[in-house]
């Protein structure tokens, strides 16, 4: 999935802008539930659901069933011993009896939150291990006082993964030059196979001709046989996670009877299909199904989609949102995506890279119901599918922001002190101010719409020839797509900005971001690991550098404190359009060498003087790096002859007691 994760830094002051047809929620909100480590998590409303038909909120009710029942899949496909873990660690979480004043006790419970929300021990951007600050005296204490039914067996072997630092360190490893198979924790891959191994198998089963090809390993696990050939455990219900995809279909059947129309209903059955099958020619069948579906109000995603979490970029994690149109905000994506065919003709790239005719770009914005998989609690803002570049270019694509978790983000940053400490000055605050939630959210549109959408790959280059690096260079291709154009006259022809400055809001908070505050999710001495912050930095690093010698950009010193200065907005956009030209060409060549040079020389390595300054400054402000969801809670109405009467929607559950409850029903 091509996916927008936001910025670390956060949106400003300014409010959501309210649309005519939005409702709000009966209830009120109380954003911030919680807040750890490095997480806070807060909760987001679903403005309009009180107003859709019984039988629209039936299609949600269900639908949601279907995605939290795929829950645990992410945890065993992020680590083998997430689950026996997990398990351990709610065990001794709901029997504990001891002290609760205690420091152990404090840290294991800061510990299963950590896990909880990174759906395993690994943290879900750094992807380094947790390091629990509990002593395993103290959980093997608690462990041995469970009831017998509750004790693992393996207990000896849980501890060693969870305290030794040299098991299992990183779930997703994407150093330059190591084997990034047999040095990952995920269990996208069985034991002892190699990244090699991976790669001579695919390529032996790839048809360079095929213009069509399936989204190879999307829904499978690479195992070693005994024989020391390689084959695929795939996902299906009589495969691999056969139980829980069973749950989803069941679910899914019970959905498709209040589906809106027969094209959604459609939809949904090509999805059990894919399911029941474990077919990669049924998922695209069901892919094309779903980016022709533009009549329906409500939609989701469901399946094996992203592929951040696979070192090779191949096998999909496990997600899914429910979400149903926001009709009013929708009209901006709508002009955006109506005019998908003059932003491609006058792109800054080669005209051999573009698409000469642009199809089936679809946006909207969304309310989204429900996050579930890999989308909870962290979660997109925006989100772009489906990934098939043959399937983007013969049926076109659908492109969502989801405006009420971006509302949530922004009600609670509200006062949080970051621009006084980090912005340089009050004019380019108050800008921010002004224009920041307008041009972030536009953003958004333009990056999942156009910039996913946008370009070609030339006749036989291989979709997956980026390896490793494809999905930090198409998140940057995306990014500079929109950046480019937030600055074009042509928004303000179409009406979606008024101020011909508003674009530079957004393009000094990205540039803040790439450069200097995105540092706060680092630890000192590591690397930029995770593929968005290295798209962020790779752009931010390679525009400063670039604009050097015209004084486009620079890092200044006021006070003792570095700000970040632009002198010329306009400039800063040509750099852009040159950075987005070539980056195009790498992607639409297949140039891996290029591409590779490109990320290692600019995308991963951090100044450790600058990193330590962000990090000091942070600290005086308290704001969480990371931010997560709670879900609201759906409950049938029924009357006394079990008819269903209504679906309320309630915002009042708690972290720990949400995920609890999920790992005991699902």
């Amino acid at each position: 999935m091509r996916k927008l994760l936001p910025l670390a830094l956060l949106t400003l002051t300014a409010c959501a802008p309210k649309t005519d047809t939005e409702t709000q929620p009966t209830q009120e909100i109380n954003y911030n539930v919680d807040r750890f480590a490095d997480i806070e998590v807060l909760r987001y409303a679903v403005p309009g659901f009180e107003d859709l038909s019984l039988e629209q909120k039936q299609l949600i009710y269900y639908l949601t069933e279907a995605a939290i029942s795929g829950r645990d899949i992410i945890w065993d496909q992020n680590c083998s011993y997430n689950l026996p873990i997990r398990d351990m660690l709610e065990a001794v979480y709901t029997n504990y009896s001891d002290d609760k004043e205690s420091e152990e006790w404090k840290a294991f419970e800061k510990y299963l939150k950590q896990v909880e929300f990174a759906n395993g021990i690994h943290h879900h951007y750094s992807m380094d291990k947790f390091k629990p600050e509990f002593s395993q005296e103290f959980l093997a204490n608690q462990v041995s006082k469970l009831p017998a039914d509750l004790k693992p067996a393996n207990a000896e072997e849980l501890y060693s993964v969870i305290f030794d630092p040299t098991v299992l360190p990183k779930r997703v490893n994407q150093a330059d030059g190591v084997d990034l198979i047999s040095t990952s924790a995920c269990n996208l891959y069985g034991g002892g196979i190699t990244q090699k191994e991976v790669e001579d198998y695919y390529a032996g089963i790839k048809n360079p001709k095929d213009e069509t090809p399936v989204s190879y390993g999307l829904n499978s696990r690479l195992v070693k046989n005994p024989d020391g050939s390689i084959s695929e455990e795939v996902y299906k219900i009589d495969g691999l996670y056969g139980d829980k995809i069973s749950r989803i279909v069941d679910n899914l059947k019970k959905a498709s009877e209040f589906a809106e129309n027969a094209t959604q209903k459609s939809v949904i059955d090509k999805l059990i299909e894919f399911y029941t099958t474990g077919s990669l020619k049924a998922f695209d069948d069901y892919s094309i199904a779903w980016v022709g579906d533009t009549d329906s109000r409500i939609d989701f995603i469901n399946g094996f989609i992203e592929s951040y979490g696979d070192p090779l970029g191949m096998t999909g994690s496990f997600e899914s949102i429910v979400n149903f149109k926001d009709l009013g905000a929708s009209h901006r994506t709508e002009v955006v995506a109506g005019n998908a065919q003059w932003f491609e003709d006058n792109s800054p790239v080669d005209p051999n890279f573009r698409k000469p005719e642009v199809k089936g770009v679809t946006a909207k914005v969304i309310t989204a119901a429900i996050l579930a998989g890999d989308a909870y609690p962290a979660t997109p803002i925006g989100i772009n599918l489906p990934n098939a570049n043959w399937i983007r270019a013969a049926h076109g694509s659908k492109s969502v922001t989801i405006e009420n978790i971006t509302k949530a983000y922004d009600e609670a940053a509200k006062g949080n002190g970051f621009a006084e400490e980090f912005v340089i000055d009050d004019s380019t605050r108050s800008l921010m101010e002004k224009y920041g939630f307008m041009t972030d959210n536009l953003h958004t549109d333009l990056h999942e719409c156009l910039g996913h959408a946008s370009g070609r790959l030339m006749p036989g280059v291989d979709p997956d020839a980026l390896k490793a690096h494809g999905s930090t260079l198409e998140e940057a291709r995306a990014d500079l797509f929109a950046l480019y154009y937030l600055a074009d006259p042509k928004l303000l022809e179409l009406g979606l900005l008024d101020n011909p400055e508003a674009y530079k809001a957004e393009y000094y908070k990205y540039m803040l971001n790439g450069l200097m505050t995105q540092l706060m999710r680092i630890e000192p001495g590591k690397d930029v690991e995770e593929a968005h912050m290295r798209n962020r930095q790779l752009i931010s690093a390679w525009a400063l550098e670039k604009g050097k010698a015209d004084n486009v950009a620079e890092l200044v010193k006021r006070d003792g404190k570095t700000y970040l200065q632009i002198n010329d907005y306009e400039a800063l956009r040509g750099l852009f359009g040159q950075l987005l030209s070539e980056i195009q060409r790498i992607k639409s060549t297949g140039d891996y060498e290029a591409g590779r040079k490109l990320v290692e020389a600019y995308a991963v390595k951090v100044d450790p003087e600058l990193h330590k300054e962000v990090l000091d400054r942070y600290a005086t402000l308290n704001i969480a790096p990371y931010k997560g969801f709670v879900n609201p809670v759906y409950t049938k109405i029924t009357d006394a002859d079990g008819n269903v009467t209504d679906i309320t929607v309630d915002y009042t559950e708690e972290y720990l007691p949400q995920v609890l409850r999920y790992s005991q029903q699902y």
